[in-house]
């Protein structure tokens, strides 16, 4: 989940290799990879969907957006409906729009490991401030900044918002959002990760110090493995694409896997495959050219 500016392309000469074999489901993120740095989806990426849908491919979105941010993509989302969110932390049917959403699986954040990581994490970075994801609310403390373009539901500090008698203690916690105003982005990953260990599991989408923090175990990649399991889909026949560091799971997991031109280091070594940038409709690009390798 990006706040507020693209990330710088990462590589020049993109490299796109024809796909081995048609995959059966196209896992894709949004943010930086399917959406323009508008938040648009072209008229061209809107045709390739289509068309891999057409052809019997599944196609998943797999965000770190929370599902009330959905609306985006929800007239893509063709038969099956569902989508990723929160980097593996819900599977959501999209099929009744914006505010209306069902969520089919949520993986939470128990709220004893939600303290300990923000307790944890004010001891090695201090000035680090909070936000809390919920299935429905968004609740943030008071020096939080003004990153996601919502009004939260509560303002008050981290251990009171993770309280179990705290205001909507009975909805899930998906996860928690850290940010820091001066640490450098990967420089407070790295740190974040040694200080919280096996209590949560770490990553960040946005090109700025701010964390996305789940429960052990939780990842794009998790959660898309159960989503193919349950189809009787394996690894070798999933195409995935992303661009920061909350994609690299999923692209080293997938059979298939594209680092976007615009992508992060990590994300282009994590990957099979190079396609050109958001701007440049790359998962277009890569998608019309598996359904060209279809004929004959």
């Amino acid at each position: 989940m990006r706040d507020n500016g693209p990330v710088t392309s990462a590589t020049r000469q993109p490299d796109i290799p024809a796909a081995a074999a048609p995959p059966r489901l196209i896992a894709t993120d949004l943010d930086g990879t399917l959406l323009r740095d508008d938040k648009s989806v072209s008229p061209r990426t809107v045709a390739a969907l289509a068309a891999a849908e057409e052809a019997g491919i599944e196609v998943f979105f797999v965000t770190g957006r929370p599902a009330r941010w959905m609306d985006v993509v929800s007239d893509h989302v063709h038969g099956h409906g569902l989508a990723i969110c929160g980097n593996g932390a819900a599977v959501v049917d999209l099929h009744g729009g914006p505010g209306a959403h069902r969520f089919v699986t949520v993986r939470d954040l128990a709220r004893d490991n939600a303290l300990d990581a923000v307790r944890l994490l004010r001891d090695a970075a201090p000035g680090t401030v909070y936000a809390v994801e919920q299935t429905y609310g968004f609740n943030q403390e008071p020096d939080y900044p003004k990153l996601h373009m919502e009004i939260p539901d509560v303002l008050a500090p981290a251990e009171e918002l993770l309280r179990g008698n705290a205001p909507g203690a009975s909805e899930p916690v998906l996860k928690i959002l850290a940010y820091h105003p001066t640490l450098d982005p990967d420089a407070f990953l790295t740190l974040a990760r040694l200080a919280l260990g096996d209590r949560a599991n770490v990553t960040r989408s946005s090109p700025s110090a701010l964390l996305e923090i789940s429960g052990p175990g939780v990842s794009k990649a998790s959660t898309l493995a159960l989503c193919c399991a349950e189809r009787g889909i394996s690894p070798e026949e999933v195409a995935a694409f992303g661009d920061m560091p909350n994609d690299v799971e999923m692209l080293t997991w997938a059979g298939q896997s594209y680092a976007m031109g615009n992508a992060h280091p990590e994300v282009i070594a994590a990957a099979s495959g190079r396609t050109v940038a958001n701007n440049e409709d790359g998962v277009a690009v890569v998608i019309e050219r598996m359904l060209s390798g279809r004929v004959g």
